[in-house]
C-alpha cells in the first residue's frame, strides 16, 4: 500500500512538473512572439515616457521630470496627452535630481499642463510651411503605389543636378529629416523627403510589416529613379537610425546606385543583431528569449506568428562583415549614449573601412538628436564633408 501511495505520488509528481514545464515553454514562447513582433511591426504611437510637472507661459518656462532625454541641452518637440498636443522646448534653465526646467519656446497646437503623459521628440519641425522655403509635394511612383515625398530647391534656386535624398528611420516619418533641410540647401542640394512602404503616408505591402531595410530599399531605389529623372547627377542618401539600413541596401542591390556618390548615416542601423540584442539586453530579456525572437525573424515556418511575407535575413544585414562591399564615401554621425541603436558597429565598420568612412562621434545626444543637440557641429560636419568627398 505505502510502495503504491509513493508511485502515485512521483506519477503526481511528474504530470505537475511536467505541466509546469509546457507551461513554462508556452510562456516563453509568447515573450518570444511579442519580442519579434515589436521589431516588425510599424509603430503608430510612442512611449509616453516623460512627465510635465509644471507650465508657466508667461515666464516661457516648461518643467518635466528629470529623464536623460529631459536633462539633455538643445531643442526638441514635446509631444503631450497622448500626442494631441505639441510644444517646442529650448535649452535647459536649471535641473535637479527630480525636475528639468527647460524653455518652451511655442505651443503649436494643445493646451500645455501638467501631465504625465508626454514625450520629448527629435523631430522639432512638423510641416515644411515651418522652414519658410519653397517646397513641393511631390509623389513617387513605387512598386506599391503611389507614395509621397517633399522636394526642396537649393538656396539659390539653381538645381546643378547634386540631390540628397532622406530616409526616416524606425517608427518615423519623413517629417524627421525636416531639420536637415537647412544644412543641405545652404551646401546648393535638392532635397527630397522619401516616404516607404508601411510608414503611414505611403503604400501598405501585403503583409503590412516592417523589412528592416529588405524590403523599404525598394521604394527608395523608386525615389532614385525620381531624382534621375528629375536631372538629378549626383545623389548623396541620408538615413536616420533603421534608415541608415535602408540606405545601406539600397547601395547595395539598386541598378540605380551608380547614381549614389556618397551616404550620410545618422544614428544608424549597421548590424541588426547587435542592435535587436543590445535592446534587448536593455531589457533584460534572458538570452534564449532573444535568439529565439530572432530565430523568428529569419524563419519561414514562423510566418503563422509573425505575418512576415518573407523570413528577413538578419545575417546579411550586418555591413560590418560585409564591410568589403562598400565602396562610397560614407559619413556617420553616432552618439556613444545612444540608448537604442548602440554605437559599436558604426565605430567598427569606420575602423574596418577607415579608407571611406568618417565617423563623426557624439557622447551625450542620444538617438537621432544630434542635430537638437548641436546643430552648429552636425550641420559643419555635413556640409565640410561635403565639400571635401562628394563631386
Amino acid at each position: 500500500m505505502a510502495r503504491s501511495t509513493s508511485a502515485k505520488s512521483l506519477w503526481t509528481a511528474a504530470a505537475v512538473g511536467g505541466g509546469l514545464a509546457l507551461i513554462a515553454a508556452a510562456c516563453a514562447g509568447l515573450v518570444m512572439a511579442r519580442v519579434a513582433l515589436t521589431v516588425i511591426t510599424p509603430v503608430r504611437k510612442r512611449p509616453q515616457n516623460q512627465s510635465i510637472r509644471a507650465v508657466d507661459e508667461d515666464a516661457g518656462t516648461v518643467t518635466l521630470k528629470h529623464t536623460p532625454d529631459a536633462a539633455v541641452p538643445g531643442r526638441y518637440g514635446l509631444w503631450f496627452d497622448d500626442d494631441t498636443g505639441y510644444a517646442k522646448v529650448g535649452g535647459v534653465i536649471q535641473k535637479s535630481d527630480a525636475n528639468v526646467e527647460r524653455e518652451l519656446q511655442d505651443v503649436a497646437f494643445g493646451d500645455i499642463r501638467p501631465t504625465s503623459r508626454a514625450r520629448l521628440s527629435g523631430y522639432y519641425y512638423l510641416e515644411p510651411a515651418e522652414l519658410g522655403v519653397p517646397v513641393r509635394s511631390v509623389t513617387i511612383e513605387t512598386e506599391l503605389g503611389e507614395a509621397p515625398a517633399w522636394r526642396f530647391p537649393p538656396a539659390d534656386g539653381t538645381d546643378t543636378g547634386r540631390w540628397v535624398i532622406q530616409v526616416h528611420g524606425w517608427g518615423a516619418t519623413r517629417q524627421e529629416g525636416l531639420r536637415a533641410v537647412k544644412t543641405f540647401r545652404e551646401q546648393g542640394y535638392t532635397t527630397l523627403l522619401a516616404s516607404y512602404r508601411n510608414d503611414g503616408d505611403a503604400p501598405e505591402s501585403a503583409d503590412r510589416r516592417y523589412g528592416l531595410g529588405g524590403t523599404e530599399w525598394h521604394d527608395i531605389d523608386a525615389a532614385l529613379r525620381y531624382a534621375a529623372d528629375s536631372g538629378a547627377t549626383s545623389i548623396v542618401l541620408m538615413g536616420w537610425s533603421m534608415g541608415g539600413a535602408v540606405v545601406l541596401q539600397t547601395l547595395t542591390r539598386s541598378s540605380s546606385a551608380e547614381l549614389v556618390h556618397g551616404i550620410i548615416l545618422d544614428s544608424p542601423v549597421i548590424d541588426w543583431i547587435d542592435t535587436l540584442e543590445y535592446q534587448a539586453r536593455l531589457l533584460r530579456l534572458p538570452d534564449p528569449i532573444t535568439q529565439g525572437a530572432l530565430r523568428l525573424i529569419e524563419s519561414t515556418w514562423s510566418a503563422p506568428i509573425t505575418g512576415l511575407g518573407a523570413p528577413i535575413d538578419l545575417a546579411s544585414m550586418n555591413f560590418v562583415a560585409r564591410a568589403s562591399e562598400l565602396d562610397r564615401p560614407t559619413l556617420i554621425l553616432h552618439s556613444d549614449d545612444d540608448g537604442f541603436v548602440p554605437s559599436t558597429a558604426s565605430r567598427a565598420l569606420a575602423e574596418a573601412r577607415s579608407d571611406i568612412v568618417t565617423l563623426v562621434p557624439f557622447a551625450t545626444a542620444l538617438h537621432t538628436k544630434l542635430w537638437n543637440y548641436d546643430e552648429a557641429r552636425w550641420s559643419s560636419s555635413i556640409a565640410d564633408w561635403l565639400d571635401e568627398h562628394i563631386v
